[in-house]
């Protein structure tokens, strides 16, 4: 069995508006695979499938959390398709994709991510498709147009180290982060639709516009630190000490920390903004039997349990998270959850991207560069 983890090389774009002028249509044939519902859909999809050979995933997912582990568990059950994938952010995975379809020379089968579905929509860059998972999960977490199927639920939090605030003593809700005792102790993420940019629109869809700029405006005098790079990064750091606080970190990351012997710990501030992850077909599919098959799996029970294990929220009603995971999941924990649709968050984006400009823009700001990763095979 072969995984082979692609290299982030090459066609990346600047802006999204530039990519959205693609367009390849998926073939009839095609799109009549990905939306086929005959009772010998399966046995189709594999008769397609050992023809095409190969699927490409692109993801938001962690790689060796969830991602490989995904991709090595659909293999096994199919072992005559050749998995290729490649982990980005979901804005990443918009310019890479769209950047293909400009060149002519797509590569990605299926589409995973969070905030990426209403991007490619106005973009025009994905097709509708039609599995028969979509059942096991609710309609609120369904496009109407089956243009995407929710993939998983991501829940955010305040990460703060214990070492450097003790338990019982950290920030617990928003009002207590305007407290002066925490003036240059806080960082969040930018560049990323889940980062600061969602919280900015949860606490103006939770207080509404008035409310929430008096907040901001308060908020902005505790010398915020604009951290660019990846939510685990950031949780990483409040773990070494760096940052005693991060706010709107994915709730899960912290656990995992602490799980592992780190001193972090994480405060749910209600209302907690949710969102769900969606997943995708691209316009111009190349290997539509293989891109059904996994979606397939990847909403199955099977599919869903991998996602549960690496301590990610399934979608599929019926799955509960991990135990360990229960005090930060708002339906089972009894918290005030704002669910923020994602074409709510796409469509109060540019206020609260007019929020950040005009408040926390000119604070102190930390990029962080990934460092180039080679090209490596899974035997």
């Amino acid at each position: 069995m072969k995984t082979t983890f692609l290299s982030k090389t090459g066609l990346f774009v600047g802006g999204i508006a530039l990519l959205a002028a693609a367009s390849l249509p998926a073939t009839v044939s095609a799109q009549s695979i990905l939306t086929y519902k005959g009772k010998d859909r399966e046995a189709k999809l594999i008769a397609g499938a050992k023809k095409e050979g190969a699927l490409t995933i692109y993801s938001a997912l962690t790689v060796n959390q969830a991602l490989r582990p995904l991709a090595d568990g659909f293999q096994k059950k199919y072992p005559f398709i050749k998995v290729d994938f490649w982990r980005g952010s979901s804005r990443k995975i918009a310019q890479k994709v769209l950047a293909e379809r400009r060149a002519d020379s797509l590569v990605a089968d299926v589409l995973e991510g969070s905030g990426l579905s209403q991007i490619m929509i106005k973009a025009k860059g994905v097709v509708p498709f039609s599995t028969p998972y979509a059942n096991n999960i609710s309609k609120k977490y369904r496009d109407e147009n089956n243009l995407w199927v929710a993939s998983r639920f991501s829940y955010f939090g305040t990460a703060y180290n214990q070492k450097v605030i003790p338990a019982g003593t950290q920030p617990k809700t928003y009002s207590d982060l305007l407290n002066p005792k925490w003036k240059g102790k806080i960082a969040w993420r930018i560049g990323s639709e889940t980062g600061a940019l969602l919280f900015i629109s949860n606490l103006r869809m939770a207080m509404g516009e008035k409310s929430a700029t008096a907040y901001f405006a308060e908020l902005s005098k505790q010398g915020l630190i604009n951290f660019k790079g990846s939510a685990r990064t950031l949780v990483n750091r409040v773990v070494e000490g760096e940052y005693p606080l991060a706010i709107q970190i994915f709730a899960h990351h912290p656990i995992i920390s602490a799980k592992k012997g780190a001193k972090i710990g994480v405060q749910m501030m209600q209302p907690i903004p949710s969102v769900n992850g969606t997943i995708m077909v691209p316009k111009g599919v190349k290997n539509a039997h293989a891109a059904m098959l996994f979606i397939d799996y990847y909403l199955s029970r099977a599919g869903q349990n991998v996602l549960k294990k690496a301590r990610y929220f399934p979608v599929v009603t019926g799955i509960d998270p991990r135990k360990e995971l229960t005090s930060i999941t708002p339906r089972l924990a009894n918290l005030k959850e704002n669910y923020v649709k994602p074409e709510t968050l796409f469509k109060l984006r540019k206020g609260s991207q007019k929020i950040f400009k005009k408040y926390f823009k000119h604070g102190k700001t930390v990029v962080v560069k990934r460092k180039k990763k080679k090209k490596k095979n899974k035997k």
